[in-house]
Formats: structure tokens, C-alpha cells, sequence
């Protein structure tokens, strides 16, 4: 008598528990392994940037000024002779300091409304949606600036205004989510036994809400990491002279003839990061994604 194999145990990718299924299909997703290592890179930097062996990024130097790449400035010098490489990385640390706080205030804030609005439907659902709405009406970088502008310019205002501009995607896509939950079976079940609400929000609903969440967030990261750089840019960011990838971009636009390199360089820094974290978001969909399993 022939024997039939389970497919769980005949496949190792299958029969692997759920968080290796999701590091395996991660793993395999080779844009998602560079943008992870990409994300990882300039993180480093920014991390390791008091102890690498680099300029003062504040530290002016008058007789180098707008000085091209060479070996005691490898990526050349700005307006008042400061080292371009130092700034660089010690803008990252801005930049990534506000992707991630900015996101962390919008999940915090968005999660807990969306959540009340999908699973409390009702007067509850229909007030928070309608704020959602509102805030939606108005474009999220321009959202962004007139909250920065309102707050005071400071990259500390910048993050909040941000977050609170990102806030209201993150009730949408939770709200979605609970309500496409809750009509499970094992949610009908857990109330039918008595649980409480709390317990059920806590070890039925969140749950299968946090994966879209995450990478909801990683791909939210990029879009933050722009607009910071873009409120630096209009002065409503990090303030001079403390580094920042859109604060150099807005005093290398004058200078783009003489000293290309001044824009080139945060222009590139701005461009990789915003890719590593958008390939990072689509291997974390492509891995938490049920369907794939």
C-alpha cells in the first residue's frame, strides 16, 4: 500500500513554525535583503557617527571653502568649509531619528482609533471617521507644514507634526482591518464564551491587525524620512548648524554651478534610504502575507 505524505511534513517550509515560515519567504525575497541591508548601513552610520573617525560637522574651515572631493574632504566641502562626509552622516542621525519617532507617534495614536472605530461601530465609528476624513482631505506634506509651522520650527515640532499628519492612515487601515476581523468565527466564539471585551481586543483583534500594520509603518518610515527633509528645507526642521540632508539641500541649491557636489551627495543619501525602507516594506508584505503561507 502506497503511502501518502502529509504535505505539512513533507514541505520543511510548510511544517516550520509561523514566524520561520515568515523569516524563510523573507529571506527569499532578495529586493527585501538589500533594502534591510541598505536601511541597515545608514543606520550604522548614524549610530557609530560620535565615535567614526570624522570631522566636526559644525566645524568651519575658511581656507576650504566649497572645496571639491579629495582625500582630506572625500566628498568635498560646503559654503563655509565644513565637511560635506560628516555632515552626511551626522544628518542621518535627523533623519532617521524622525522617520522613526514620526511613525511611532502616528501607530500609537492611529492603532487605538481605528480600533475602537471597527470594532464599536456605531456613534464611535461614524465621529472618528469623519475626522479621519478630514484630516485625509488635506495632503499629507502639506498637512505636515502648516502643523510644523503652527508648532515652531524645531526638528522635535517636526516629528509631532508629522505624526499627527500620518496619523489618520493608520486609523483607516486598522479600522479596516478589525471590521474584516471581527466577523471571523473565533472572535464569534470568544464572545459567546463571555470573554471580556479588553481580552478579545488584546488576543484576537490586535494580533491579526498588527502584521498590515508593521509594514504599513515600514513603508510610512520613507514617506516620513521626505517629509522631514522637506520641512528642513523650508527652515521648519533641524535647525542650523546641526545637520540636516534638507537644511544642506537648501543651501546647496545656491551653489549648484560652483560646488554640484553640495547637493549631489544628501541627494543620494535621501534617495537610497527612502529606497531601502520601501524594498524592506514590500518583503515584510510579501513575507506576513497569509496568503503566501
Amino acid at each position: 500500500m502506497a503511502h501518502v505524505s502529509d504535505p505539512a511534513t513533507a514541505d520543511p517550509v510548510l511544517s516550520a513554525k509561523p514566524e520561520n515560515r515568515v523569516w524563510k519567504k523573507f529571506r527569499s525575497h532578495r529586493s527585501a535583503m538589500l533594502g534591510g541591508a541598505i536601511v541597515t548601513f545608514f543606520v550604522l552610520g548614524a549610530l557609530l557617527a560620535p565615535v567614526l573617525p570624522i570631522a566636526d560637522p559644525i566645524a568651519t574651515d575658511w581656507g576650504a571653502v566649497r572645496q571639491a572631493p579629495s582625500a582630506a574632504h572625500p566628498l568635498g566641502t560646503d559654503e563655509i568649509g565644513r565637511d560635506v562626509l560628516s555632515r552626511l552622516i551626522w544628518g542621518a542621525q535627523a533623519s532617521l531619528l524622525a522617520g522613526v519617532v514620526s511613525v511611532v507617534i502616528a501607530v500609537a495614536a492611529g492603532v487605538p482609533l481605528g480600533i475602537l472605530a471597527g470594532y464599536f461601530g456605531g456613534w464611535t465609528d461614524a465621529v472618528i471617521s469623519r475626522c479621519t476624513e478630514a484630516l485625509l482631505a488635506a495632503p499629507f506634506l502639506i498637512l505636515a507644514i502648516a502643523l510644523a509651522a503652527f508648532l515652531g520650527p524645531s526638528l522635535t515640532n517636526a516629528m509631532i507634526a508629522i505624526g499627527l499628519s500620518a496619523t489618520p492612515i493608520f486609523i483607516r487601515l486598522t479600522r479596516g482591518q478589525v471590521i474584516s476581523v471581527k466577523a471571523e468565527d473565533y472572535v464569534d466564539g470568544a464572545r459567546a464564551i463571555g470573554l471580556s471585551t479588553p481580552r478579545i481586543l488584546t488576543r484576537y483583534i490586535f494580533p491579526n491587525v498588527l502584521p498590515p500594520v508593521l509594514v504599513q509603518a515600514t513603508l510610512t518610515i520613507a514617506t516620513a524620512i521626505i517629509a522631514e527633509a522637506s520641512l528642513s528645507f523650508l527652515g521648519l526642521g533641524q535647525q542650523p548648524p546641526a545637520p540636516s540632508w534638507g537644511s544642506m539641500l537648501n543651501v546647496a541649491k545656491n551653489f549648484l554651478g560652483q560646488a554640484p557636489w553640495m547637493a549631489l551627495w544628501p541627494g543620494i543619501a535621501i534617495f537610497l534610504v527612502v529606497l531601502g525602507f520601501n524594498l524592506l516594506g514590500d518583503g515584510l508584505r510579501d513575507a506576513l502575507d497569509p496568503r503566501e503561507h
